[in-house]
This record gives structure tokens, sequence and C-alpha cells, in this order.
């Protein structure tokens, strides 16, 4: 009897430290030759062949910060989260979108397509109905789409998740990240929501989506910017009107950055909003270059010279350096694009995925401090190279 305990016990234990060794040594091995893409087009095609497959079999963007008793964390359901997959998924799309329109790549085109329609009924609504903010992101992949009627075929998602927009409304009339959190307004929810309210608006002829997507971030500027920077705040508090939580993280300044240069991007030169963005771009980039690491990277936590760097936070400033419009360009921000670039390529693992991107944020000042793959990040490199090689426009 007691060996039978016994043994069943060393079962259970060899079992939790198997799964831990076999996470663990997945990552080391694919670690090594990292960084072997010095040709830009072998670079692009590797990420992108990366990408593709991701479309098929998502790798898990973790929940947990654990690295230990995974297992553990698998069984409670505290390993992933199917919010976190949706937003990484989007970004994906995204990303190929944007380079299937700049490489005039049909194939490419078709397979995003058929991808993304596998997710919607027959009457063009969601298979699984939104419920949190991380689905708008989707549907500002989808309605990016060009040509054939594509984005018209899915109005009936497209006003469902306007309709969770305006669910998340709260007394101020701008739109809280999650619903058990009124009172407070997030920089994320700026990358989330402000891209898709605006392709929503203009696509659909609803200038009060695009009129709540402005500001939503002109109210951002008055209440979560660091005021001897141009850079904002976690979020802000909507009844004291103050800032909570850190300033200068990495992945913060990318969902700000996500938000305003997509909007700016999307609306005509002749939209009263569209010159005020871009005042605001420039101010946010002239800040944000000063804190651009030797190698090219940002940290997750810019000001801090020795916190962990964030591919993800670079992916997408790199993204913004190759998307700016030819008056705020100069030799400063195209050396600054470049060396992104390169500290992309440095982190890139053999199979064209790139590693070492912050974690999901758990909470207001919980910031992760695992550093792994993101899909995410995959997309917003794949945006960043459509622009650099071809010169993409909205």
């Amino acid at each position: 009897m007691w060996l039978g305990l016994f043994l069943a016990l060393l079962g259970f234990v060899l079992l939790f430290v198997g799964v831990d060794a076999w996470v663990h040594f997945n990552i080391w091995q694919s670690r090594i030759k990292i960084g072997r893409y010095s040709n830009d087009q072998r670079w692009q095609q590797a990420i992108q062949i990366r990408a593709q497959s991701w479309l098929k079999n998502m790798p898990v963007t973790k929940l947990t910060d654990n690295s230990r008793l995974l297992l553990w964390d698998m069984l409670r359901g505290n390993y992933k989260r199917s919010t976190i997959q949706i937003w990484q998924k989007a970004a994906l799309y995204i990303g190929l979108i944007d380079l299937a329109e700049a490489t005039k790549n049909n194939e490419l085109r078709v397979e995003v397509r058929n991808s993304i329609q596998g997710m919607f009924n027959a009457d063009g609504t969601w298979k699984i109905k939104p419920k949190e903010m991380d689905w708008v992101m989707m549907s500002h992949a989808v309605i990016r789409i060009h040509g054939r009627e594509f984005p018209e075929k899915f109005l009936p998602a497209f006003e469902e998740t306007y309709a969770l927009i305006q669910t998340l409304k709260g007394a101020d009339g701008l739109i809280a990240y999650k619903k058990h959190m009124p009172n407070y307004r997030y920089v994320d929810t700026l990358g989330f929501i402000c891209p898709f309210l605006t392709h929503y608006g203009l696509k659909f002829n609803k200038p009060e989506a695009i009129e709540l997507a402005y500001q939503q971030i002109e109210s951002f500027h008055q209440h979560g910017m660091m005021a001897q920077e141009f850079l904002p705040c976690h979020t802000y508090q909507t009844t004291t009107q103050l800032p909570v939580g850190l300033f200068g993280w990495g992945r913060g300044l990318a969902w700000y950055a996500y938000g305003l240069m997509d909007m700016y991007l999307a609306l005509p030169q002749n939209h009263p909003c569209h010159s005020k963005l871009e005042e605001k771009i420039q101010r946010f980039v002239d800040s944000v270059l000063k804190f651009q690491n030797a190698d090219g990277s940002w940290g997750w936590l810019i000001f801090d010279e020795s916190s962990r760097k964030d591919s993800s936070t670079t992916a997408v400033l790199g993204w913004v350096l190759s998307a700016l419009p030819y008056v705020l360009q100069n030799q400063k921000t195209n050396e600054a694009l470049q060396k992104a670039k390169k500290y992309l390529q440095s982190v890139t693992l053999r199979n064209g995925a790139i590693d070492f991107s912050q974690g999901d944020t758990k909470a207001i000042g919980i910031h992760a401090q695992t550093f792994e793959l993101l899909p995410f990040t995959q997309g917003f490199a794949l945006r960043m190279q459509a622009h650099i090689k071809y010169q993409t426009k909205e």
C-alpha cells in the first residue's frame, strides 16, 4: 500500500517536473543560432512564413508569469486566456494584410480572407459574440481588407462590435477597458478601439464613431500624459483625473502609438482631426526617440536603461517610424527605424519567430517579467517591413 502511494506521488511529481523541463528545453533549443537573418529579404520571408503558419496553429501567449509548476497553472486555468489570444491573432492578420496589399500578393490576400471568414456566421455576425475589448482589434483587422465588398459582408459583426464598445461607455462618455473598472481609462484602449472606430466611421458614414475615437485620445492627452515628455501613463482615474500606474511602460507607448498612427493614416487629409493627430505624433516621436537603446530596441520600462528589452514595443515603434508622413521624416527618424529593424532581426529565431516580447500585463502596476514569443510583435514587424520596402499607404 505504502509503496503504491509512494510510486503514485513520485509519478505525480515527475509529471509536473517533466512539463516544466519540456517547456524550458523548447525555449532553450529554439534560441540556438538566434539572430541569423541579416539579409532583409530572407528575414521578411521568414517572419511572413512564421506568421502564416500561426494562423493555422497559434502559439500560446501565457497568462501566467510562473516558470515552475506550469502544469498546475494549466489545470487551474491560469496558463492562458482566450481574450489574450484574440488580439495576438488580430495583429497577425493586420500585418499580413498590410504586406499583401503592399506586394500585391493575391495568394496571401486569399489565404487571409479564407482564414478570417471562418470566424463568421452566414449572416455576417460573429460566431463567438464579442464580450471583451480585445475583440475590437479583430474587427479592425477585418474592416481593413480591401476589395470585393469584403468589409460590407460583415457589417452585422461590426455593428455587434460597435454595440460592445457602447456598453463600456462611462459617465464621461468615454470607453472603459473593463466593465468592472468603469472609472479608469487605459492607454491600451486607444489601440484597441480608435483604429476600428475610425475605419468603421469612414466606411459606413458614422462620424460619431470617429468623434468618439478622437475624444478618447484627446481626453488621455489631458489627463494621462507626462508633464516633462509627451509620453502616456498606463491609465488615469476619471473621478480624480489623475494618472495611475507607470509612465514609460513600453507596450503602453505601443498601444498609444498604434491608436494615433492608425487613425491618422486612415483619415483623409482634409478631416479636421488629421492635422491635430499629426502634431501629436510628432511630439510623441520626438520624446520616444530619446529613449531608444543603442542597439535599436526600447526597454519594457523605457526610462530604466537596465530594464529588459521588449521586442513588442520595438516592433510597434518601428512601424510608427516607417509610417511617418514625409513631413515628419528626417535623418534621425530614418536612422532610428533602421536600428529598430536590425534589433528585431537580431532576436529572430531560426524558425522566423521574433523572440523576447514582454508577456501580458496582469493589472495596473503589475507587469509581466517573462519575455518570450508574442504574435502581436510578428504582426507589427510585418507592417513595418511593408512600409519600409513598399511605402504602403492606407
